[in-house]
């Protein structure tokens, strides 16, 4: 395979600091690169080098003649003036009727979420995230060689992530990714890069091989990385333990991971952590009876919503953008008022609550006297922490620990934050998508830390392998106006929106006007055959599901003294019933619109 980016003896600085020391590493075709680092390690400097959008201060870096490259920084520049088509479709240099008609480009188009954006909008009005999604969109419809992004899942909820992963996994064009996301990175990556200390270690596969490469390289260490050493232990256990791993690791290597973490513990003790939180918490912890959710425009989000937080209870909050998710957790925190229904609290509850804003902090403070601005020691677990031991577990060392808070990077700031609502000995936490700038470096510490929290957690993110690592159950909005518990996890979410888009059929084709009263009525005439023949297919379904159910009945019955078979009997059930109800929902939609 050809290379199609080198870089040899590259070094760049910003300050005194070396970012990229004499880095030497090169692009092959078809190669999926996750690169991975501390925040301020320098992955988006070398991203940019290899890019050639800055210039190496000494060094070579070369390209093979006329490489297709398109690059998506975090910058989110857009063309002043221009519309969303402007910008997604001008690199295709193609009329709309064209790209209308390629089922490729349109699946692009849905899969980022450009569809609900709208082609027409002028740029200047979108929002950061939007505009995100813009420029990612404008790169992938161009058949490229190589594609270099720099943190794409920001701002994409868990089925545009999928989406993109499975996207990019299909495509023939080499990637250079810049991500946290694990699962993502693990998903995609045939190679992973860590940029450290100026350099960068190149490393076959994706997360899970890199994790066993880092446990390996500590195994060898001296006696002070010994925190670090169990920290990737403990994490390397989590993945073996879990469902399978993605690894393309030899199965001698595979063997050589089950020994190094033999004698690890299961990350938490879910018993003894729901015990202690039940004393420190009561019976009663937040409840919501009859409640209804709304936008401040009016828009109903949630109706008749009765949800019941139990002691030491554990919960990952996914669903569709917009459909309400943030307002629900602003709800718990009793920031917001239900439109109806009402918010029941106990008397011994307090929260810590990380919003995605960064408005709530110091900025005139230094970092440390922010943290001790809510507390010098707290304890947690069975151990105390001083505010400096926690800052520098959360990735603040003691000289950064004097910085002003004004003069912190996005992703630092959002680290304080968290240092801070920590801080605060809260015993129910409300997390809204705190994976968002914190580097897998941190994500680790902080999944470390919440392992002994004992208390009542609330995340929203839409980093599914935070959601499977830190919460016991997952419960969706799906737009629908209700709260449902998931059994199987993201999966089942994941499962469940494939199924809904499948029956809601292809997106909406781009509008274009009718050419006569005839053709309008021919095609109401199609959906109307399309909707009996979906009519039919879900009556099969709904058969389906319940014989399984009744068989599953008859199983329960019959596996009354084995408690492990019941469990598991028990799970099944829960999410035949699940799919039978929204098969059945469908159902009736589609029966009251033909009426």
């Amino acid at each position: 395979m050809a290379n199609l980016v080198n870089l040899e003896q590259v070094s760049k600085s910003f300050g005194i600091a070396p970012l990229l020391d004499s880095v030497s590493l090169g692009v092959q075709e078809g190669e999926r690169i996750g690169v991975v680092g501390l925040n301020g390690g320098g992955k988006t400097t070398m991203l940019e080098v290899l890019a050639g959008i800055e210039a190496p201060d000494s060094g070579r870096v070369s390209r093979v003649g006329g490489l297709r490259m398109a690059v998506v920084t975090q910058r989110g520049v857009l063309p002043a003036g221009s519309t969303v088509a402007d910008v997604v479709l001008a690199p295709l240099g193609v009329a709309e009727h064209e790209w209308a008609g390629n089922a490729r480009i349109r699946s692009i188009l849905a899969g980022i979420g450009i569809d609900s954006v709208g082609l027409d909008r002028g740029v200047e009005g979108l929002s950061g995230g939007e505009r995100r999604r813009v420029a990612l969109a404008a790169a992938l419809v161009q058949d490229l060689d190589l594609l270099v992004l720099d943190e794409p899942t920001n701002h994409l909820d868990v089925e545009g992530v999928q989406w993109l992963a499975e996207h990019l996994v299909s495509r023939r064009s080499a990637l250079v990714v810049v991500t946290h996301d694990r699962w993502f990175l693990d998903t995609v990556a045939n190679r992973t890069w860590e940029v450290v200390g100026g350099k960068v270690e190149s490393y076959e596969g994706g997360y899970n091989d890199w994790i066993f490469a880092r446990a390996e390289r500590s195994r060898q260490a001296d006696a002070s990385e010994e925190r670090r050493r169990n920290l990737a232990r403990k994490e390397l256990a989590w993945l073996r333990r879990g469902a399978p791993a993605r690894t393309s690791k030899p199965k001698y290597r595979i063997e050589a991971a089950e020994a190094l973490i033999a004698d690890v513990p299961p990350p938490r003790d879910n018993v003894a952590l729901a015990t202690f939180a039940q004393r420190r918490l009561g019976k009663v912890v937040i409840e919501l009876e009859d409640t209804r959710l709304t936008t401040p425009d009016g828009r109903e989000l949630v109706h008749d919503l009765t949800w019941r937080l139990a002691p030491g209870e554990r919960i990952g909050l996914v669903g569709v953008n917009g459909s309400g998710k943030t307002t629900l957790l602003r709800t718990l925190a009793g920031e917001l008022e239900p439109a109806s229904g009402r918010r029941i609290q106990g008397q011994t509850v307090k929260i810590g609550w990380l919003r995605q804003e960064l408005d709530d902090l110091p900025v005139k403070m230094r970092v440390l006297e922010a943290v001790k601005d809510v507390a010098e020691r707290i304890t947690l677990g069975d151990k105390e922490v001083s505010a400096g031991q926690l800052a520098e577990r959360l990735g603040f060392t003691p000289a950064r620990q004097r910085t002003p808070v004004g003069d912190l990077s996005g992703g630092e700031r959002r680290r304080l934050q968290l240092t801070r609502v920590l801080m605060s000995e809260p015993n129910v936490l409300l997390l809204d998508e705190p994976t968002n700038d914190l580097d897998i470096d941190t994500l680790q510490q902080l999944e470390d830390i919440l392992d002994g929290w004992a208390g009542t957690m609330v995340v929203i993110s839409h980093d599914r392998y935070l959601i499977e690592r830190l919460c016991d159950s997952t419960w969706a909005l799906f737009g629908d106006g209700k709260l449902t518990n998931l059994p199987g996890g993201i999966e089942e979410y994941l499962r469940r929106r494939a199924a809904v888009t499948a029956l809601a059929g292809p997106g909406p084709a781009p509008e274009v006007a009718p050419r006569s009263g005839a053709s309008a009525v021919a095609r109401d005439g199609a959906a109307d055959r399309a909707a009996r023949k979906e009519l039919s297919k879900l009556e099969r379904q709904v058969a389906k599901l319940d014989d399984r159910e009744k068989a599953l009945h008859a199983a329960l019955a019959e596996a009354s003294t084995d408690q492990q078979r019941l469990q598991d009997l028990d799970a099944e059930l829960r999410q035949v019933v699940a799919e039978k109800d929204s098969v059945e929902e469908r159902w009736m939609e589609l029966a009251a619109e033909l009426d």
